[in-house]
């Protein structure tokens, strides 16, 4: 597998659509996790800078999620460089993925492709800590999904009687002794940024307000779930998204980039420091996380790191154990436009 493989793909697909093309993976390797996020503006920009004005670019996507505002952030700035926006999903495009296919004008999904509900997690400093595993005495913040907190209160007012006032406050105090008030404002500011940034992303090519807001009160309450998948049926016949019709050949190449990146990143297969070493104690190796692509330029997301295999002892077992340090060398974006 080649860039020139992957670009023969892209050209055929612009050459169909009338259209230029930009691939952004954020691969979801397990073990290997990459989120959108403001790192990518300066790449895009690039990207967008060498395409030019176009009237129309399409943009690949793959991610299960990120940062909401740097999600929106990124559909005004394509926006900056054409009229029209059309945003592939050949697979996952979950949570601030599925945020940006909410600005395009139109959305093109394989039959395998998904969206999902975009309520946000916020991870803060004063989050709940949860032990790290294998790293006795570390630990690490857990996420607080803005749906979980008011499902609970609900819970509250149709399961467990929270009907007057005091019961109502009884179970806020409870709340607020488990995850710190400050966290709580920030959930609440997270679920109302989200709305506006959907609904503003929505106006830019629905005028319908009653369309726009059945759509956002749907992706950002009533789906229960945040794991809950939305496949290409229900995203344009439920929630009346404009999921286009493609022609056979246009369908079999989104789906043949697609496997390009999935072989390149290895997004199927998770990461093992074992399965890496296999018969060697220690080795140097290069890890592709992420990628950028048009036409005439390939940046890729890669982390190179040094793994080694070792003998530890722990407290009431008699015989040592294999574990695995690993050394971060280089971590962050690059240009390669070889791989």
């Amino acid at each position: 597998m080649t860039r020139q493989e992957r670009l023969q793909i892209i050209k055929e697909i612009e050459e169909e659509r009338g259209s230029k093309i930009i691939s952004y993976i954020a691969g979801d390797r397990r073990g290997l996790e990459t989120r959108i996020a403001s790192d990518i503006f300066p790449l895009f920009f690039k990207h967008l800078s060498q395409i030019g004005h176009q009237d129309s670019i399409d943009l690949f996507l793959y991610s299960t999620g990120g940062i909401t505002i740097a999600g929106y952030g990124l559909v005004n700035l394509i926006r900056e460089f054409c009229d029209k926006l059309t945003v592939f999903v050949p697979f996952k495009a979950y949570s601030c993925a599925t945020l940006i296919a909410l600005g395009a004008n139109e959305i093109i999904m394989t039959k395998m492709g998904q969206l999902g509900p975009i309520d946000p997690s916020v991870n803060h400093p004063l989050s709940p800590t949860v032990p790290i595993p294998g790293q006795p005495g570390a630990v690490m913040n857990v996420p607080i999904n803005v749906e979980d907190v008011v499902g609970y209160m609900d819970l509250g007012k149709t399961q467990a009687d929270f009907k007057n006032e005091d019961s109502r406050v009884k179970a806020f105090e409870q709340l607020s002794s488990r995850v710190n008030p400050i966290v709580l404002g920030a959930v609440y500011r997270a679920r109302e940024q989200i709305a506006f940034l959907a609904k503003t992303l929505l106006s830019y090519h629905m005028s319908d307000e009653d369309k726009i807001d059945f759509i956002v009160n749907t992706l950002t309450k009533e789906r229960f779930s945040h794991d809950y998948l939305i496949g290409r049926k229900e995203a344009k016949d439920v929630f009346k998204l404009n999921v286009i019709d493609v022609s056979e050949s246009l369908d079999k190449n989104t789906v043949k980039l697609y496997d390009k990146y999935n072989e390149l990143l290895s997004l199927d297969t998770p990461y093992s420091p074992e399965v890496f070493l296999r018969t060697v104690e220690t080795q140097t190796g290069n890890f592709n996380r992420g990628i950028i692509e048009s036409i005439d330029l390939t940046h890729v997301y890669r982390t190179t790191k040094e793994v080694r295999r070792m003998q530890i002892n722990q407290p009431g077992i008699p015989m040592p154990v294999v574990a695995f340090q690993e050394r971060v060398l280089s971590d962050g974006w690059l240009i390669d436009n070889t791989i």
